[in-house]
């Protein structure tokens, strides 16, 4: 009997292992191509993206913001370097403004970043700190 059991739990617990494993592969699959979109400008395709990724994986933007590097740089930041003014302007509506106000990765707030790469006159720098 007791070894019926360890077996089940044996096995549960690999099968748990490898279903987080294959959901974070989806998930980066499903992210795979944000930064083309967010260079691109594609506001609809972007939508499209946020929907798919919380309808299959319930994330939102807030969840998997951080976890997403285009060259080095967050999606709202390439967003700026871009020039991608529609793109940029959603995630900045659609990110909290607590986490819009949180260093990055490299200790810099959005808007000390801008403010320190000259965009200043960019739309998204306005609706930030409107957000902010």
């Amino acid at each position: 009997m007791l070894k019926i059991v360890k077996t089940s739990i044996i096995i549960a617990a690999s099968t748990l292992a490898f279903s987080n494993a294959a959901r974070a592969d989806g998930i980066n699959d499903a992210l795979a191509n944000i930064c083309t979109i967010v260079q691109a400008d594609d506001k609809g395709e972007l939508r499209k993206k946020m929907r798919s990724v919380q309808s299959d994986y319930r994330l939102k933007l807030r969840d998997y913001y951080a976890g997403v590097s285009c060259n080095g740089q967050s999606l709202i930041r390439t967003a700026v370097t871009s020039n991608a003014v529609e793109v940029g302007t959603l995630l900045v509506k659609k990110m909290p403004s607590k986490d819009l106000q949180a260093p990055e990765a490299d200790g810099k707030t959005l808007q000390a970043w801008i403010a320190e790469q000259g965009l200043q006159d960019s739309p998204i720098s306005a609706e930030l700190n409107g957000r902010i």
